[in-house]
This record gives C-alpha cells, structure tokens and sequence, in this order.
C-alpha cells in the first residue's frame, strides 16, 4: 500500500514538473516577441523622439539632410503586398478545390507535394529567377504590350525598366499561391463529408455542392489570405531583388518602388549616423507590429473555422 502511495506520488511529482516546464517553454515565447519589440522600441527612440508620427507621413528619406519618411515605403509594401494577393487568392483557391474537391486521389499527392515543394524554395532563388527570367520577359514583351494596349491607364505608363512594382508583385504571387492554396486545402478538407453528401442527395451539382463547402469554409480560407498577407509585407530577398529599390509614390507599375523589408536589407549596413540607424529601427518596429496584428488575425479565423467543424 505504501509502495503504491509512493508511486502515485512520484507520478504526480512528474506531472507537476511536466507542466510547469510546458508552460515555461510556452511564456517564453511569448516574452521573447515582447523583448523583441521592446529592444525595438529602445534601438528606434531617438526617431521617434524627433519625427514623431510625422514618420509615417513623411515622403522624404534623405540620409545627407538626416531626414526620414516612410510613407513611400509604406505604399510601396502596401501596393506590392494587396495587388500579389488579389491575383493569388483566385489561383489558391482554384488549386485547392481541385486538391480536395475533383483531383482523385492518385493525383492529388504528387500535386500536393509540388505544391508545398514551391513553398520551401528560398527567396533568394525566386530573386534570381526574377532577375535573369521574368524582368528580361517584362522589359521585352509584356510591359511594351501592356503600354500599348492600356497605356491610356495611369497604372500602365512609363518606360518598360523590368525592374519595378508590377515585377515585385508577380514574384510575391507565385511565392503566395502554395502557402495559400495549401492551407485553404486543409480548410476544405476540414467541412464534414456529411455536408457534400447532404448537398448531393438533395440534387445538387457537384459544382453547386462545392460552392456549399466553400460558404462553410470562408473564415479560413480569409484566415490563409491573411498568413499568405503577412508573408507578402515581410518578404525580403525576392522582392528587393526586382522592385527597383527607389522611395518613390506613383501610380505607375512600371515604376521602380520600395518596401520596408527591401530599405533594411539594402541600407542597414549604410547607416552610419545614429538617426539614420534609428529610423531604420524605427521602420523594422513597424513592419514588426503589422506582420504580428496580421497573422494573429490569421491565425484567429483559421482556428475558429477548426474549432466549429471540430465541434460539429
């Protein structure tokens, strides 16, 4: 009996200690986002101290004069970020309905898997095939095509450089869509059978029962549009290698743009004075809080649409 007591009593001590070590793990995680913000917010205060909220509206950003801007380069981020998206979600979706609603299953896995497999490409080999690939395509054949046939658009004016937002934004789609698609997958497979079935034996198409899961699974598939948002503001190497690299606001896609994330990989090593590597900080603390306010967001209809059809 004694025995037993002190074997239960050992579980317990193990259990005990199991948890707690659980949620240490846990908070730590949680505290090492709060620091990093926090060093952030120290690394970007003489910024801050002088340009205020003036930053964010600011259009000039001139390391000689010291002075800094970031609404360029917020539109910029912006622009590059929402055009990639409403290009790739139709696609993403597409893609994911025929994974998990038409494809049979001996094609759906290696298409699947090519599909994930675009998702772990690095960044840097979608810049290069940027470079040496699609600017020479856009600078040759599709911007010159686009001058002529749209050119009475403001969006489509300008010389044909290659290097521009309309690169930027075509490289961030094909980086978006197998995140996207990917996820979206998931949320579809994720509707109970119960609800095709239902539509099926009500004599409903197999487009018109398609349509049904896809009501069902709006919240997360919003929520995947949402991370593939979030991946798009943050991306780096790929979009600094294409956009142009100049702080500049134009309506015109042809234009060379920039993006917080391209400013810091291109001028942080250049930032000699104080204020000049402030404002830098002060712009990657920004980038900070809306890659966070995003993919929480994300992360929030993703779980709530698992939890329902968990539920149910």
């Amino acid at each position: 009996m004694v025995k037993r007591l002190n074997n239960h009593f050992s579980q317990n001590i193990g259990d005990l200690i199991f948890e707690k070590l659980t949620l240490l793990f846990a908070v730590s995680v949680f505290l090492l986002v709060i620091l990093m913000g926090y060093e952030m917010y120290l690394g970007s205060k003489i910024s801050i101290q002088k340009f205020g909220f003036s930053f964010l509206f600011n259009s000039s950003w001139d390391p000689v004069q010291e002075v800094y801007g970031a609404l360029p380069i917020i539109y910029g981020t912006v622009v590059s970020s929402i055009l990639s998206l409403l290009i790739a979600v139709p696609l993403s979706i597409g893609v994911a309905i025929f994974l998990a609603e038409v494809a049979p299953s001996w094609l759906e896995k290696p298409v699947s898997f090519l599909v994930e497999l675009l998702a772990g490409i690095p960044s840097v080999i979608y810049g290069l095939w940027g470079i040496f690939v699609l600017v020479p395509w856009l600078r040759n054949s599709f911007e010159p095509w686009l001058a002529d046939k749209f050119g009475y658009l403001p969006f489509f004016r300008g010389a044909p450089y290659g290097f521009g937002m309309l690169a930027a934004v075509m490289i961030l789609t094909i980086m978006l869509l197998p995140i996207i698609s990917s996820i979206s997958r998931d949320v579809l497979k994720a509707v109970p059978r119960s609800r095709r079935e239902a539509a099926l034996a009500l004599g409903a198409t197999k487009w018109q029962s398609t349509l049904i899961v896809l009501k069902d699974a709006k919240s997360g598939i919003l929520g995947a549009s949402m991370l593939g948002l979030g991946r798009a503001i943050g991306e780096t190497m790929a979009v600094t290698m294409v956009i142009g690299n100049r702080s500049l606001i134009s309506t015109s896609l042809f234009d060379p743009s920039y993006t917080m994330a391209s400013v810091i990989a291109n001028e942080f090593t250049e930032a000699t004075s104080q204020m000049y590597l402030s404002s830098l900080i002060e712009l990657a603390l920004v980038l900070f809080i809306i890659t966070i306010i995003i993919n929480a967001f994300a992360r929030i209809l993703v779980w709530s649409m698992s939890r329902k059809w968990s539920a149910a």
